[in-house]
């Protein structure tokens, strides 16, 4: 697959919903906008062609409707999306990130939980090699 262009946020709205709920139609997906917005089904349709000629999405034919499904995963979009937002609001520092991340909400337990998991396992990998060291 070529190189995605970053997708627009009705874009994302879209590849989240398909994430989350797995393949959908296009009633499925309008009904789980994360967004809560009121939006004509022909909108959400037209995004979605969109979005399928740009190798996001594809889809099957189950009798007269169409069910769609992501081409691409969630780390592939949003790994570059992430490092780019770290990278230029908190100057790449993930730590800062995290910090107003957790300051924005309240943070259930599990989410903690599954933080700290994370951090554990991240710890655990071999450090990377630096470039002309040896």
């Amino acid at each position: 697959m070529k190189n995605i262009r970053e997708p627009s946020k009705l874009e994302m709205q879209v590849l989240s919903v398909l994430w989350q709920r797995g393949p959908s139609t296009v009633r499925e997906v309008l009904d789980a906008m994360p967004d809560g917005k009121t939006r004509a089904y022909t909108t959400i349709l037209s995004v979605i062609q969109v979005m399928e000629k740009k190798g996001l999405l594809s889809h099957v034919a189950e009798g007269n409707a169409h069910v769609y499904k992501a081409r691409v995963t969630r780390d592939k979009i949003a790994g570059p999306l992430l490092r780019n937002l770290v990278s230029q609001v908190f100057g790449g520092n993930a730590a800062t990130a995290l910090q107003h991340l957790l300051s924005g909400k309240t943070v259930e337990r599990e989410e903690l939980d599954e933080i700290k998991r994370l951090i554990s396992e991240h710890e655990q990998k071999p450090e990377p090699r630096k470039k002309g060291k040896k």
